[in-house]
């Protein structure tokens, strides 16, 4: 007879006897999703990224307001916006075009009058395009089947969205440079959006392999859903939630620096004095940083730097791929603490199963002063395994 799995209140009530620091640990109850996600930290869906509480955390146990803080893989914007609401000056760099023009959009010091007023005037103009197209189509009461002409775009979006919904994202598209102070905030909006209506199932939003366009079992629902056929309907839903997200960061945000570099970490010329770094590192051959934003890279028509790119999925981990990490990994560090100050902190957040960081960061000019690990909330009540992090400090020599 099977053992009955562990519960999360289990696992939480052996934290005292165990190595894992309790701080960095959260459970559901303790730390909820709307939590995890406040403000604009839910502007856009990330895989991979780490709670924003952790950076809190950091910044107030290592950092002071005057600090300046770099994170060399600034991903979704999480160290950053953190430092802006805490006071504290910051720079990141990404690879990836789309996840720069996140973390912009998320750090900006926007007027949120202006944007309420954009978004809102984006969204009245795109109901009107919306209707007007319904009427030149001829619909009849309450035929909502009948589509337009497949638009002009790419083979990817084509087979990737119904035509409808295509269309609809492009007519929000084409309103974009008319509000030239929200522009980059509403192509935020517009992927959001994109994400939600493509042909996909919707339990897999994420990992998804190719377009869904027939009726289908839905394990979320527990029912049979169809295909999304339309994108207006998550256009209006997003734009009206990141008015508030913006509204909520304003209040929050103290009147500092966040500069963001689309490039490569490796080589970047960051144009500052950091006292130290806060970042959770790729890891290998998990994640393709480009890939889980394709309808971005098509809708927006962005910049690919992916041959750059570290760790990606489709490298793999043979140990050619491995070395090649590490050797990046290096790499990157090395840059960051030439432009650190003497004894500058780094605070690294990495799964670190294959011992890779000690070396990494010796041979960067980093000594490793303490290794910690932290419990990593899965949100469901009972799991057969468990996923813990490492928290590596560490000073510039």
């Amino acid at each position: 007879m099977r053992s009955p799995l562990a519960t999360q209140s289990d696992i939480y009530a052996r934290f005292e006897d165990s190595d894992i620091d309790p701080e960095l640990s959260w459970s559901e109850a303790e730390l909820p999703e709307r939590e995890r996600t406040k403000h604009v930290h839910r502007l856009h869906p990330y895989l991979g990224k780490y709670v924003p509480q952790l950076v809190e955390i950091f910044l107030s146990r290592h950092f002071s307001r005057d600090s300046v803080i770099l994170d060399p893989f600034a991903g979704s914007g999480t160290t950053l916006v953190e430092c802006s609401v805490f006071g504290a000056t910051s720079a990141g760099c990404d690879i990836s075009a789309f996840n720069a023009l996140l973390t912009r959009v998320k750090t900006r010091d926007y007027n949120p009058f202006v944007v309420e007023h954009d978004l809102r005037a984006a969204l009245a103009r795109l109901s009107e395009a919306v209707s007007d197209m319904g009427s030149q189509l001829q619909l009849v009461a309450g035929d909502q089947s009948a589509t337009p002409e497949p638009p002009e775009a790419s083979d990817w979006l084509t087979s990737w969205f119904a035509p409808r919904a295509l269309a609809e994202l492009l007519l929000y598209r084409d309103l974009i440079e008319d509000y030239p102070e929200s522009a980059e905030l509403m192509k935020v909006v517009l992927s959001r959006s994109a994400r939600s209506a493509r042909l996909v199932t919707h339990f897999a939003l994420d990992f998804q392999k190719e377009p869904q366009t027939e009726p289908y079992h839905c394990r979320k629902h527990s029912r049979t859903c169809e295909p999304t056929q339309q994108a207006f309907k998550f256009l209006s839903r997003y734009s009206l939630d990141t008015i508030k997200r913006v509204k909520e960061y304003a209040r929050l945000r103290q009147p500092v620096r966040a500069t963001v570099h689309h490039g490569d970490s490796r080589t970047i010329d960051y144009g500052l004095r950091f006292d130290g770094l806060i970042t959770s590192p790729p890891y290998p051959g998990r994640i393709d940083y480009h890939e889980q934003h394709r309808y971005a890279f098509e809708l927006l028509e962005l910049s690919e730097l992916r041959d750059a790119e570290i760790g990606a999925a489709e490298k793999g981990t043979s140990k050619a791929s491995v070395s090649d990490y590490v050797s990046d990994m290096k790499a990157v560090f090395l840059n960051a603490r030439e432009q650190m100050r003497k004894n500058g902190l780094a605070v690294i957040v990495i799964d670190d199963q294959r011992d890779l960081y000690h070396d990494i960061l010796a041979e960067s000019g980093f000594r490793v002063e303490e290794r910690r690990r932290r419990h990593v909330n899965r949100r469901t009540g009972r799991r057969q395994g468990e996923f813990f992090e490492e928290i590596i400090l560490a000073r510039s020599t």
